[in-house]
């Protein structure tokens, strides 16, 4: 959630981000009305304990005669600060609320707009010109025996697949080549939980504009993560960090799962867009002035990492009605995907400045050893959709695939090979 003192003060501010994400800029001042309405119930509250405190000693100082008065009094006034706290949890709620409905001020340079309002950053390398015919990476993988969408339809429903054979080995390889990149830059390797508490869902910002993306177990009231970027950020909740020594900087492998609501009739041939995926993902924490650098050096590990996988890219900076509610600034870096003739994302880097640390309750202490909020980061570092690129950019016209050399080690062949 978004700072108060900020929004106290840059109001304005506030309202061009809110507009700038195409939201209702108007929450802007139910916020303010909710935040004055509940520093004024703190205030009368508070007034009433302290009246009630000093006459409590009065009772206690008063002559029997006197007495019976003074006590009639403080029942009344007992009563009255009874009321004052019951307005004063309504008033603390009503401002959660508010406070909850607006998403991260987006970070200025940020493009203003939507989903194509992008802009472009960088190109990295230039796309294959084939001299044959290429074929989409799901014909590709049914050919090579890496990828079997009918079964997994079989077993799970509609956008569910298996990995076989050198698939489940290219995914893995992919996943372990990220690991040992993430640890030799500083990053402790984390298998977290995969299903969380509403609490930690809702404190990273998935349960507002994005609820209907993800899964709900209700017997349970767990929600299944979309990344593991949930339980790492929930991973030092109401924690007091120590940052002295420097970020610190997590790198979670997990299964992904979600419900992808809303895309009914898009990219449903292959495994784009699947309700589950296996991801590394990094998650950073660190102080706020050191956000924006730490940002940085996410999209260079991410830019590190597809180039060992030897395909043509680019980076975006995202627009801010792209961005997700949590998030300040956002580069993607996309993939050029030959059959499709266009860029498509594999990695994504967000920095979601105090917004997630607040509503955790993640701090750290600065030099004077006062408690501030923390700033949190996160960021792709290997995942599924990648075999979509890497098997139609290096794709040969015998129809094999050849394997990058990165991955040779992990997948045990440098060229995949078909079985039909």
């Amino acid at each position: 959630m978004i700072d108060l003192r900020f929004l106290r003060e840059n109001p304005d501010v506030v309202r061009a981000s809110q507009r700038a994400r195409g939201e209702d800029p108007a929450l802007v001042d139910a916020l303010l009305e909710a935040d004055a309405a509940r520093r004024s119930a703190v205030a009368t509250a508070d007034n009433l304990r302290a009246e009630h405190k000093v006459m409590g000693k009065q009772v206690g100082k008063a002559s029997p005669e006197e007495r019976p008065a003074l006590l009639a009094r403080a029942q009344e006034m007992s009563v009255k600060v009874k009321e004052a706290e019951v307005a004063q949890h309504a008033a603390d709620d009503d401002l959660d609320t508010a406070q909850r409905a607006i998403s991260n001020v987006v970070q200025e340079g940020a493009p203003a707009g939507g989903e194509d309002d992008y802009i472009v950053l960088e190109t990295i390398g230039t796309p294959r010109e084939f001299d044959f015919e290429p074929k989409d990476h799901l014909e590709l993988g049914e050919a090579l025996g890496v990828i079997d969408m009918e079964r997994g339809a079989k077993v799970s429903g509609a956008r569910f697949y298996f990995l076989t054979g050198y698939g489940a080995l290219l995914q893995l390889g992919l996943l372990q080549l990220a690991a040992q990149r993430a640890v030799a830059n500083g990053f402790t390797m984390m298998i977290p939980p995969v299903l969380v508490r509403p609490e930690i869902m809702a404190g990273t910002g998935f349960l507002g504009q994005h609820s209907a993306e993800v899964y709900h177990l209700a017997d349970d009231d767990l929600y299944l993560v979309g990344t593991s970027e949930v339980p790492l950020a929930g991973y030092h909740s109401g924690e007091i960090l120590d940052l002295g020594a420097g970020p610190k900087r997590y790198a979670g492998w997990s299964s992904c799962f979600r419900r992808e609501a809303g895309s009914y009739g898009k990219d449903t041939r292959g495994i784009i867009r699947v309700h589950q995926f296996d991801k590394i993902e990094m998650f950073v924490y660190t102080t706020p002035d050191q956000a924006d650098a730490e940002h940085r050096r996410l999209l260079a590990w991410e830019q590190e990492m597809l180039t060992a996988i030897e395909v043509p890219y680019r980076i975006i900076d995202v627009a801010a009605g792209d961005l997700g509610s949590s998030a300040a600034r956002k580069f993607d870096c996309e993939a050029w995907v030959p059959t499709q003739q266009t860029y498509r994302e594999l990695t994504s880097t967000s920095n979601c400045t105090t917004f997630q640390a607040r509503r955790l309750s993640v701090r750290y202490r600065d030099e004077s050893g006062k408690p501030q909020i923390a700033a949190t980061l996160n960021g792709t570092l290997a995942t599924t959709r990648w075999i979509v690129a890497l098997l139609e950019n290096h794709q040969q016209a015998d129809g094999s695939v050849r394997v990058p050399a990165a991955l040779v080690p992990f997948v045990g062949t440098d060229v995949l090979r078909p079985q039909r």
